[in-house]
């Protein structure tokens, strides 16, 4: 049991307090005094904390950990049935590709996540499901060889070190990427999903991609994959990102990607009755620079002097450069939220109000429900918000996987009934 730093910053969020060093002056403590308070190795009973409480107008309930929600494997794999189809998901975040396999009807068994704040978003919105908050590195799947179906993940791109040579499995290892690959093979699941960004296909010249591909067939694994404009799967939001789906070479199981709407989502209709919720504000000078872009413009809707004085050296590059002092338009869908949605050269203003997309606008634009809440400070939610799986394309994607493996176990079924012996 420990103070919880997320929940801290939450209610100190609430109080109007920003940092660390606001709350330890305003309990009159040193930075380092309120540093060791906040280490899990502090007894959260001393008296220091309930000056903590009274300050943040919380309960020593409502800022406590009290050690997770995880679950035994064996009891986990207890409680599905031969009906189910279940799942892994690694790099959970804050829960958008979680949810996509939930709506889809897909069972995950554990859900695996380092980032403190992404935990507490997870636990908080579904205390029920088993959530692993802790290093990759440290977590053994071989209790759940053969009994799931699926093993998801978005792992961060990295680059391998190659030393001229072509690599394997194990050349691999001390990336997450090579934990992605050790747990699917561990799990030996039917089928993987491996999210990521457009730019994996040119990382490092192609090589990475190329990489990722031949380990992932040398465990045993036939590759396919498609890059997908969330902006054409109900998401109001253009937002390319690669979809690698693996099927293990033993099963005859057949994935078609979901098929794209005609037309895009625009950000009119992802933000309609849109709840309040705080958000950030642009410096005093951005937003009088802001102001003068029109909805739909950008940079080159700016007088030439206030644009080159805004853009410094960009101003001289090559590129189009329209994501820079962008005000998006109702009908159009947004530009790729960030993870900050003030910083420069990636500004997605408001189309009416000179200000960012608030915290449940973002959430929005990401196709999150309105009752999906996200723990930490703002910063923190605006992160995870902006590294998230749009939760509608996530849905669609997982939709189809749902549907190959419910084809393949009618195919393997009607077999069996014709008296041939399978596996």
């Amino acid at each position: 049991m420990y103070i919880s730093k997320i929940k801290v910053k939450e209610a100190m969020g609430r109080q109007g307090l920003v940092t660390f060093t606001e709350l330890a002056k305003k309990l009159g403590i040193t930075k380092n005094q309120l540093s060791l308070m906040l280490s899990v190795e502090y007894n959260p009973l001393k008296t220091r904390v309930q000056d903590l409480c009274s300050l943040l107008a919380v309960s020593p309930a409502d800022i406590m950990d009290l050690g997770g929600n995880k679950k035994h494997k064996l009891t986990v794999i207890k409680e599905t049935d031969d009906s189910d189809i279940t799942a892994i998901e690694l790099f959970a975040g804050a829960g958008g590709l979680s949810l996509g396999l939930e709506k889809a009807g897909i069972k995950t068994l554990e859900f695996v996540e380092f980032d403190k704040a992404c935990c507490e978003t997870l636990k908080k919105n579904r205390p029920n499901w088993n959530i692993i908050c802790d290093d990759i590195h440290n977590v053994n799947f071989k209790e759940y060889n053969g009994k799931v179906d699926v093993v998801t993940g978005g792992f961060p791109c990295q680059a391998f070190s190659y030393a001229g040579k072509k690599l394997g499995f194990e050349d691999t290892r001390g990336t997450l990427f090579h934990e992605f690959a050790r747990c699917v093979q561990e799990v030996q699941p039917k089928i993987f999903l491996a999210e990521n960004v457009r730019g994996l296909l040119s990382h490092d010249k192609g090589r990475t991609f190329q990489t990722i591909i031949g380990v992932m067939e040398s465990i045993g694994y036939h590759t396919q994959y498609k890059v997908l404009n969330a902006a054409y799967y109900g998401v109001g939001q253009k937002r390319e990102r690669i979809f690698i789906i693996g099927i293990r070479n033993d099963l005859s199981i057949k994935f078609d990607y979901p098929t794209p709407h005609k037309a895009m989502t625009t950000l009119r209709s992802a933000l309609k009755e849109c709840p309040i919720s705080p958000g950030e504000e642009y410096s005093e000078k951005k937003r009088k620079v802001l102001e003068l872009v029109p909805p739909g413009g950008c940079w080159v809707n700016l007088p030439e002097e206030i644009a080159k004085q805004y853009m410094g050296k960009s101003y001289y590059s090559g590129g189009g450069r329209r994501g820079m002092a962008r005000r998006i338009s109702w009908d159009e869908p947004c530009l790729t939220l960030t993870c900050s949605p003030s910083q420069k050269q990636t500004e997605r203003c408001h189309p009416d109000f000179t200000r960012p997309f608030t915290v449940r606008e973002y959430a929005r634009i990401q196709s999150f429900p309105d009752d999906w809440n996200f723990s930490g400070g703002i910063g923190d939610q605006y992160k995870q918000i902006g590294n998230a799986v749009p939760v509608e394309l996530a849905r669609k994607v997982c939709v189809q996987i749902k549907k190959a493996i419910m084809d393949y176990r009618q195919e393997t079924t009607n077999i069996s009934c014709d008296g041939v012996l399978f596996r």
